[in-house]
């Protein structure tokens, strides 16, 4: 009967050997180079921004600066919305052409290479990482919310998305050009300067408590609240990159999960396909089996970290590039426009 029994009893699974890597993975260090640039060329913008807004609050009595265009980029309404005049009648728009360009860049960005945006360049989302990489260190590991509450609150960023999108989806051509092209469109930039700037005590309660979440749970606003984010992972289901598993290879660690910053389960997928991936490789840079986790083009070619660093930085540059050489990169208003607008910009209610 014992022998019976044991002759019934499963076969152990045999253990697959560890073929190592043959050196160390430099994708991590490349990656914050990109995030540490993007961080400081966003500070140096933020800077010249507040020097130009107060030339014109002091009636041109402190140091001059002139206006940033790469200041659109915090300005994803009116992106949108020249984005819908663009598609709809072919023309560039006038004011904020470069959030526009901007965010075409970051489209295809994700769309090329996962949501490469949110994990290589967003400045928000590097300042997140470096929180809960604070709080891991801190406390030895990051928190990690229940499964069913985890995927709930990730839904509030596309409900957001989807107001956002119904809000310019329902203007028209003739509303949107109206509205940029009003006293409150034309200094939406330096409203949301002074919303930072003159921060309440509510606003302050609310920026203090993501800052305290994003130190034990990863990136809170990335996952849950932000709808920039939510487009760009939209754009990023059609993109022809994935993580692939090669399960021959594999050999059942759970690193790559532990290590993926959206809680993806990697270690149990052949390839992810979620929009929630950022394309940061820090599953591929845990794992220590050599080619076992890969970011793959069709027909599972490796995309290595060097090559995605190259194409975000040509797709950003280039894009950029050519809004300022066809002359569609600044906004041109008038210095007395400026004088007459920017200390009373408070003064202007939304349309």
């Amino acid at each position: 009967m014992e022998m019976a029994i044991l002759a019934e009893a499963p076969a152990a699974r045999p253990r697959k050997k560890l073929l190592k890597r043959a050196g160390p993975d430099r994708s991590q260090a490349l990656r914050r180079a990109f995030q540490l640039a993007f961080l400081a060329l966003n500070v140096w913008i933020g800077v010249e921004f507040y020097l130009f807004v107060r030339y014109y609050e002091t009636g041109g009595r402190s140091v001059w600066a002139g206006r940033p265009p790469g200041v659109e980029g915090w300005l994803p309404i009116a992106s949108l919305m020249n984005l819908k005049v663009l598609i709809s009648t072919g023309q560039m728009p006038r004011l904020h052409p470069a959030g526009m360009f901007l965010l075409i860049a970051f489209l295809t960005m994700s769309w090329v290479f996962r949501k490469s945006f949110c994990s290589w360049l967003c400045p928000v989302g590097t300042v997140s990482e470096y929180l809960w990489r604070l709080g891991q260190r801190t406390f030895g590991r990051a928190f990690r919310l229940p499964r069913r509450v985890d995927i709930g609150l990730r839904s509030l960023k596309y409900a957001l998305l989807g107001l956002f999108g119904y809000a310019v989806g329902s203007m028209s051509v003739a509303a949107i050009r109206a509205f940029l092209e009003g006293p409150y469109g034309m200094v939406d930039d330096v409203k949301m300067l002074n919303f930072f700037r003159l921060l309440g005590v509510a606003g302050g309660i609310v920026v203090a408590l993501l800052v305290l979440a994003s130190v034990f749970v990863q990136n809170v606003w990335c996952r849950y609240l932000c709808p920039y984010g939510a487009l760009m992972g939209l754009a990023a289901l059609a993109s022809p990159l994935r993580i692939r598993r090669e399960t021959s290879l594999c050999i059942d660690c759970g690193k790559c999960a532990q290590a993926c910053p959206s809680g993806l389960p990697v270690d149990r997928l052949i390839a992810i396909q979620s929009a929630e991936c950022t394309g940061c490789l820090m599953c591929v840079a845990e794992c220590p089996a050599a080619g076992a986790l890969l970011m793959a083009a069709p027909r599972k070619r490796r995309v290595p970290a060097w090559a995605m660093a190259a194409g975000i930085a040509v797709l950003f540059l280039g894009i950029c590039g050519f809004a300022q050489w066809t002359g569609h990169w600044r906004t041109d208003l008038p210095g007395r426009l400026y004088f007459e607008l920017i200390p009373h910009a408070n003064e202007f209610t939304h349309p």
